[in-house]
């Protein structure tokens, strides 16, 4: 992968600049298909796909972090890049987001894994290569302990999987995002999340308003809304930490040691260096989402991406193969 240098070292800033930094991207080119997946009797989810100019080398499916949609900065150059790398592109929009709110009327949480698993089997039902999932905070945590549920049966679905910015560990990421200097990240998140749940109906805004952490949000709702006792027993069960050890294909996270969300040391967990299928990508800057580069191209994770599906060995051939003994 190319070596990392940091238009900054301060990882706020980073953070800030990574989701507010202008991205000109010129999209003509690839026709966005916006499509509905129904992955439960009453959930649909949105997904917008493209597709590349010549043959597709692959799939690229991309799964947003907490509150974002299709729409985030960070999918948006991600998807360019596939598609100029020559890569179908399925950006995904979790349960309620990307304005879906009234096709759901429950919520999403942290490692909700079934409507990405259900549109997979879509993809392979429609004879589609096996995806490499990409997946950024929230969504490194689906894609990590999707891939950990499936084990050995993963690969007629995906490919491979890379987490960017991902919390491992909920319960310690819940306690730093609740950290004073973090604070007002968290009143953002809060803000946003109340807005989309208030939109699905199931709770009034006058339920949720007095919420004032993402612990309290999660512990009052988010936890008894899918039968967890609450927060705490939300995050032991669907952190991705401990689903790690079962992945069976290759698995890549980056993560920065300034992440202002994630501390580090939840990267110290053994399955990290026990599984010989997953590698760790340390880098000292980036904060959280925030790998802009000083150098061109800017977007450094996208480029990161890209290079290490190339080197981890899964080939179109390999692909087309793994599709075909999947249908047989």
């Amino acid at each position: 992968m190319p070596p990392y240098r940091p238009l900054v070292s301060n990882p706020h800033l980073l953070t800030i600049l990574g989701n507010f930094w202008p991205r000109k991207l010129d999209m003509r080119p690839y026709r966005v298909e916006s499509r509905l997946y129904r992955t439960e009797p009453d959930v649909q989810v949105l997904v917008q796909t493209q597709r590349p100019l010549g043959a597709p080398r692959g799939e690229l499916s991309l799964v947003h972090g907490l509150e974002g949609s299709a729409e985030a900065g960070y999918m948006l150059t991600m998807a360019k890049a596939g598609l100029d790398a020559g890569y179908v592109v399925n950006r995904f929009n979790i349960r309620t987001c990307g304005g879906t709110e009234h096709l759901c009327n429950t919520l999403y949480h942290s490692g909700l894994t079934v409507d990405l698993r259900m549109v997979l089997q879509q993809f392979r039902d429609e004879d589609r290569a096996p995806a490499h999932l990409v997946g950024y905070s929230l969504g490194g945590n689906l894609v990590l302990k999707l891939a950990g549920e499936l084990g050995g049966d993963a690969r007629p679905l995906i490919a491979s999987v890379c987490a960017i910015s991902t919390p491992i560990d909920l319960a310690a990421c819940a306690r730093q995002l609740a950290q004073p200097v973090n604070r007002v990240y968290e009143r953002r998140f809060l803000k946003r999340m109340r807005q989309r749940v208030a939109a699905t109906g199931r709770f009034t805004f006058g339920e949720i308003q007095y919420a004032r952490s993402i612990y309290e949000f999660d512990d009052r709702f988010t936890g008894p809304s899918f039968g967890f006792r609450g927060a705490d027993h939300y995050y032991e069960t669907q952190s991705s930490r401990q689903f790690l050890e079962r992945i069976r294909i290759p698995a890549l996270l980056i993560q920065a040691r300034d992440d202002i969300f994630i501390p580090f040391e939840v990267y110290e967990h053994p399955s990290l260096h026990a599984n010989p299928y997953v590698r760790l990508c340390v880098t000292e800057h980036g904060g959280h989402l925030g790998f802009l580069s000083r150098t061109r191209p800017r977007f450094w994770a996208d480029q990161a991406v890209l290079e290490w599906i190339v080197s981890a060995g899964v080939s179109p051939e390999m692909e087309t193969s793994d599709r075909r003994s999947s249908t047989a």
